[in-house]
């Protein structure tokens, strides 16, 4: 499998069809091609080393797609950066995988001196932005297309930097054959096809993101970008472009749906969408069902070092369907199995660690050949995620198990807890964690963010959980908080920073009960 042949393909059969729109700019298959190979030129004009490391450091753009692809056309590594990560985390990465060069666009540009400072390898950075408009497309003009370095099957296509939720980051390597069959999968789940107009709304570093533009490169579909999410932008961009798919998080499909209620817009092109990255409350699905009617909507599972290892496809998003509150059956590509903390796989319905095994299971951590034997092992990703497969093959994901909480000997899965929480109609946000306690080990805690307007009791929490779940999943402490709650980039609440904050600040304004 090679990723550049998708180029090559929409040039052939689709060369005067649209390939990307940000705002007015439009560019054809046939002039996408012809710019990913100059700017391939340019990065072998650099003096890019085989195989040689091109960071990316941008919001979402049309530049941003030619610049990936260049970089792998060139013969080299692409690496997207997390454009959430702090300059002490970019630069630990742009060292920890010796990159040559950096791609930034504006909103990076302030610091682009210093990361070229900090980085050691780092020989040189082309700006991407709109500011540089100019300069970027004289390059483009001045600079020989270039033959595609025709890299493919277990070549490494891309280090991805995990967005450190439970510690310091690893390079994920992935390659040819990881990302076209990642993408794969999602084409065929999706019936994907030349009509597929995709918006980038999730981050286009994230792997998320990232499969879903190879999959529409893969049938030469259209893209359309906007820089980060915002529900007013994303609404707009349906209509007036016509999309027909996105992929969202919950945190942005929650948003989305406020939005709405208050910019009504023509939704009617908009056939489907993709959900995914952290765990989706009972109550957000069924209002985003109810609110879109015509869509349809995809669940998918996976981690950045093997993804969609599942996806829950529409006709199982049915309201009060058994199988809603799954993550799917494994996608075409994958096998799926629970083990016990033994590696023996453990019966149906009995909650053990998820692995996930096939073509999409990355190559490994970039010079952590430790981790990568520890997760690899016995050819399967160990995921770290704790859940069960039904007697149908369905997925139910339970909870992470490093945020399993086991309180008075009894263990609970705080995705549960959280999900009883957000069925309260005032609940916009919540986290549930455990911490310290002398007596059970640790205790069930919550920290709530209220929708705007909305008051609520910890107590009138607490008496909504037990209407729903076993007293002993019930929070034991809550905080009721005006901030908002620490997220990665794409959106997944970082407990690791919430525990940590407990550590130093023992209870904070939380009540006990």
């Amino acid at each position: 499998m090679q990723l550049t042949q998708a180029i090559r393909r929409a040039m052939q059969i689709h060369g005067g069809r649209t390939a990307t729109i940000q705002g007015s700019r439009r560019r054809t298959w046939s002039e996408f091609g012809q710019r990913v190979a100059s700017l391939a030129g340019a990065l072998c004009e650099q003096r890019l080393s085989p195989n040689g490391r091109v960071a990316l450091l941008a919001l979402n753009s049309d530049r941003y797609l030619e610049s990936f692809y260049a970089a792998i056309w060139a013969g080299g590594i692409v690496v997207p950066i997390n454009s959430r990560f702090s300059v002490a985390e970019i630069v630990f990465c742009l060292n920890d995988c010796g990159a040559e060069i950096l791609m930034v666009d504006d909103a990076f540009a302030p610091i682009a001196p210093d990361l070229r400072a900090q980085a050691l390898g780092l020989r040189h950075v082309i700006s991407i932005g709109e500011a540089h408009t100019a300069a970027y497309e004289e390059l483009l003009a001045a600079t020989a297309p270039v033959a595609d370095a025709a890299h493919a099957g277990s070549d490494v296509v891309g280090i991805f930097y995990t967005g450190g939720t439970t510690g310091r980051s690893k390079g994920v390597m992935l390659t040819h054959t990881n990302l076209a069959s990642m993408a794969l999968n999602n084409t065929g789940a999706m019936s994907l096809d030349e009509t597929a107009i995709y918006l980038h709304v999730a981050p286009m570093f994230h792997l998320a993101d990232i499969t879903m533009f190879v999959s529409v490169m893969q049938v030469a579909g259209t893209h359309v970008f906007i820089p980060r999410f915002d529900p007013q932008p994303v609404l707009r961009n349906i209509e007036e472009h016509r999309v027909t798919i996105t992929m969202l998080v919950p945190t942005m499909i929650h948003a989305l749906l406020d939005r709405m209620e208050s910019c009504p817009a023509d939704l009617t092109s908009f056939k489907a969408f993709l959900y995914g990255a952290s765990p989706m409350p009972a109550p957000l699905i069924a209002r985003a069902m109810a609110k879109l009617p015509h869509v349809n909507f995809y669940q998918g599972y996976g981690m950045t070092e093997a993804v969609p290892a599942t996806i829950l496809e529409p006709r199982f998003h049915t309201p009060g369907g058994a199988k809603l509150g799954s993550a799917g059956r494994a996608t075409y590509f994958a096998e799926v199995k629970i083990v016990d903390p033994s590696d023996g796989e453990v019966p149906r319905g009995e909650v053990g660690e998820i692995l996930i095994g096939g073509p999409m299971v990355m190559k490994g951590y970039w010079n952590q050949p430790k981790l990568t034997e520890d997760a690899l092992r016995g050819g399967w990703m160990h995921t770290g995620d704790a859940g069960y497969m039904d007697e149908d093959g369905f997925l139910f994901v339970v909870d992470r198990l490093k945020d399993m909480i086991i309180s008075g000997g009894e263990n609970v899965y705080s995705a549960e807890t959280e999900n009883a929480i957000y069925q309260h109609p005032a609940v916009a946000m919540c986290a549930v964690i455990g911490i310290p306690h002398q007596e059970w080990g640790e205790q069930v805690h919550a920290i709530v963010l209220l929708k705007d307007g909305q008051r609520v009791t910890e107590e009138d929490l607490v008496a909504h959980c037990r209407k729903l779940i076993a007293g002993y999943k019930c929070p034991r402490s809550i905080e009721i908080t005006k901030d908002p709650l620490p997220v990665s980039g794409v959106g997944k609440i970082l407990k690791r920073q919430l525990r940590e904050r407990y550590k130093t600040e023992p209870m904070r304004r939380a009540r006990t009960f």
